[in-house]
């Protein structure tokens, strides 16, 4: 480590990390300055020698502090884990409650179990790639576990940690092994049975969902404000999720769903319980208050079941019920796919295309340009 007098400047000369680095101080190289560049100097070795080395405070217009190694003085020891806590608990704070506990189990769940010790500098793509084909679950779950990763890498590169995001070259996430569960949609018949072994308050409910097509936290979040019988539309512009009120899943989630009879109906019957509360519209018929989320709602679906003597579905079958119901019944599947707050209509044909009527062949491709030109 030495300091160099130039004609119009001093030039400091150090090794970091096993990199020579030159930086210039732009100084007269007179006695007091180049005693002052000794000083810098020697406040640099301790830094160094302390790993509370910051380049870019010593050096703010030098190139050499943007790269992977001079970015940041943990950027050498920093393990994955540490960059994925650290990017937690600095976004926290803006995150919904079911978005922060869905990145939080991502990451102690699968995330630091892969990648706990291995340093952030280390990590490269044939790494993530090999932790990726051992995965085995559905695509969503595996974009819920990429999200925090993706982030932290995103967030790594652009701060210097790290000279080239491993996610970059791995745009495209297939699980071969992974078959999504066909939607089962309950026959007319099946759902007589159903409706008929259930009871007031969980009878208008289910009744309801299988004439909507709604989500079960959408189901749940709704308010009697929210109706307009006049129009006999729901206005759908909240869900629960993690027994936490918010917006619905996506921007075209925020609908308004025509009222068929049936809905109506069920409606009708569920306003001696809950109109007069003035707010939600379903409750607990058990606890007699508002559902706190969805997975209660399921012990109620599970005992009507044992009664019955037909295939257990999972209630979000009614959705898919809603669904091929208005398919089969010939409405316009662009019309379904608004109902059902899809952001996409193609996900309407990769799901329901076997119960869509021979007149609309290519109603996909005519839709999609559709969407397309709207702005959607």
């Amino acid at each position: 480590m030495s300091v160099y007098p130039r004609k119009k400047s001093i030039q400091i000369d150090f090794y970091y990390r096993a990199v020579r680095c030159r930086e210039t101080v732009q100084m007269a190289p007179t006695k007091s300055n180049i005693r002052y560049a000794n000083n810098l100097l020697a406040t640099i070795k301790h830094e160094i020698a302390t790993n509370t080395f910051e380049y870019r405070k010593h050096f703010p217009n030098s190139k050499s502090h943007s790269s992977m190694i001079f970015g940041n003085p943990l950027a050498g020891n920093m393990t994955v884990e540490e960059a994925l806590r650290a990017y937690f608990d600095l976004n926290k704070h803006g995150w919904k409650k079911s978005y922060l506990q869905t990145n939080l189990q991502a990451i102690d769940s699968h995330l630091v179990p892969a990648f706990k010790d291995v340093r952030l500098i280390d990590l490269n793509v044939g790494m993530v790639k090999q932790w990726l084909g051992s995965l085995d679950c559905s695509p969503s779950r595996m974009r819920n576990i990429l999200t925090p990763f993706r982030g932290m890498l995103k967030d790594a590169y652009t701060d210097g940690l790290i000279d080239q995001d491993p996610m970059d070259r791995v745009k495209r996430i297939n699980n071969s092994r992974f078959r999504p569960r066909e939607p089962n949609p309950f026959t007319q018949k099946e759902q007589n049975k159903l409706l008929a072994e259930l009871h007031d308050q969980t009878k208008n409910l289910i009744q309801f969902a299988l004439y909507t097509g709604l989500r079960t936290g959408e189901l749940i979040a709704l308010r009697w404000s929210d109706i307009d019988f006049d129009k006999r539309l729901v206005r759908v512009r909240r869900s629960i999720s993690r027994e936490e009120e918010s917006t619905t899943k996506t921007a075209a989630g925020e609908r308004d769903v025509v009222l068929f009879e049936p809905a109506i109906e069920a409606l009708d019957a569920q306003r001696r319980f809950t109109i007069h509360l003035g707010k939600r519209i379903f409750h607990n018929p058990i606890t007699k208050k508002e559902w706190a989320g969805c997975k209660a709602i399921w012990r109620h679906w599970k005992a009507a079941y044992d009664k019955l003597d037909i295939p257990y579905r999972e209630p979000y079958q009614t959705r898919h019920t809603y669904a091929s119901s208005m398919l089969t019944a010939g409405e316009h599947p662009m019309w379904i796919a608004r109902q059902m707050g899809h952001t996409d209509p193609s996900v309407l044909f990769k799901k329901y295309a076997r119960w869509m009527p021979e007149m609309y062949p290519h109603a996909g491709d005519k839709i999609r340009a559709a969407w397309s030109q709207n702005g959607h």
